[in-house]
């Protein structure tokens, strides 16, 4: 998946540019209107009460922008952020050491929150709620705990999958927010703040050709922008045109909707050997030969988001709009038809 150019997963190479286009302000950040304006508020409430923010969560597909808008929030409040993440905190003995080692007010981002142990999230719990760690010292008859007081923080929690979180560790998150993909028009804004920065000529008609292909995802706009970049230098005068964008991203594999190659394979082995389904995600992740994990969490959102495919009961089916879109008709009998 990770040579995909729409993935939207991060990519060897992005780091280092994603960290020169992100916004550093809400002011700055752009889409996510709503969930700006909340946290606008909150942010605010919490400096002039010289508290710390609630604990925050941020969900939603890949490439929104949850860790940008993290590191936003830290910024808004004028304190350090520590980044970590659910899979690198094995042990309770890690997450202590994160915690004892904050300042107070910081901020604690965990991406993939989800992911977390159950035993790190019971020592987890009392920190949330307590600013407290509690820490069991020695084994057997003559162990005993000890309660450590932590400074007040905000955790920062980070998940593509806000039904796998536990319900006591989500009840414990006072602001919960969900991101939601972008409009072509944010995300043409998206790209002429980027090309600004990385000093790339591009006109408005470019830049909406690049939008309109990023899949509603920041982090797909300016991979897109980079590399449309690369044909503009190379093949072009150095400037991203309408025309230019459209054959670099062509070349690419990507067509006017971003759709490319992967996301046509699940849906034409969904419609010839399922019949459009329905079909079970492990039966299509082996027909397709990709991880459950990547087609749920990378695939499939924006597929249900252009109403290509729904999820139901029994499995996952191929909308009208989905046949069409792949240039195939489907049978009478077909269990689609009842979806319309």
């Amino acid at each position: 998946m990770t040579e995909r150019v729409v993935n939207p997963l991060p990519q060897a190479g992005d780091e280092n540019i994603e960290g020169s286009l992100r916004p550093r302000y809400l002011r700055e950040y752009i889409g996510q209107t709503k969930v700006k304006g909340s946290l606008q508020v909150f942010i605010e409430a919490a400096r002039r009460r010289h508290e710390a923010l609630d604990h925050v969560l941020l969900y939603g597909p890949p490439g929104l922008g949850k860790t940008t808008l993290a590191t936003v929030i830290a910024n808004e409040l004028g304190v350090n952020l520590r980044i970590t993440s659910g899979p690198a905190i094995e042990r309770p003995g890690d997450l202590a050491a994160l915690l004892t080692n904050l300042s107070e007010f910081d901020c604690l981002f965990i991406d993939e929150i989800h992911r977390l142990s159950r035993a790190v999230e019971e020592v987890l719990y009392p920190a949330l709620e307590d600013y407290a760690l509690d820490i069991i010292i020695g084994k057997g008859p003559s162990a005993r705990s000890i309660r450590l007081d932590l400074p007040k923080f905000t955790l920062i929690g980070a998940t593509t999958r806000a039904g796998a979180l536990s319900s006591p560790l989500r009840d414990r998150f006072g602001v919960i927010s969900r991101l939601e993909f972008y409009t072509n028009e944010e995300l043409e804004e998206i790209v002429l703040r980027s090309a600004r920065i990385l000093e790339v000529q591009v006109d408005e008609q470019g830049a909406k050709e690049i939008a309109k292909r990023s899949r509603g995802t920041p982090r797909v706009v300016n991979r897109l922008l980079r590399r449309v970049r690369d044909f503009a230098e190379v093949k072009g005068e150095g400037k991203i045109t309408a025309a230019l964008a459209d054959s670099a991203l062509a070349f690419l594999e990507v067509d006017a909707l971003g759709l490319d190659g992967t996301d046509k394979k699940l849906l034409m082995t969904m419609i010839s050997k399922f019949e459009g389904g329905p079909v079970g995600l492990d039966t299509l992740a082996a027909a397709v030969s990709e991880a459950t994990e990547t087609i749920e969490d990378v695939i499939e959102p924006y597929l249900l988001q252009l109403g290509f495919i729904q999820r139901t009961p029994r499995g996952r089916v191929v909308t009208r709009l989905g046949w069409s879109y792949m240039g195939q008709v489907p049978p009478e009998s077909s269990p689609q038809q009842r979806l319309w």
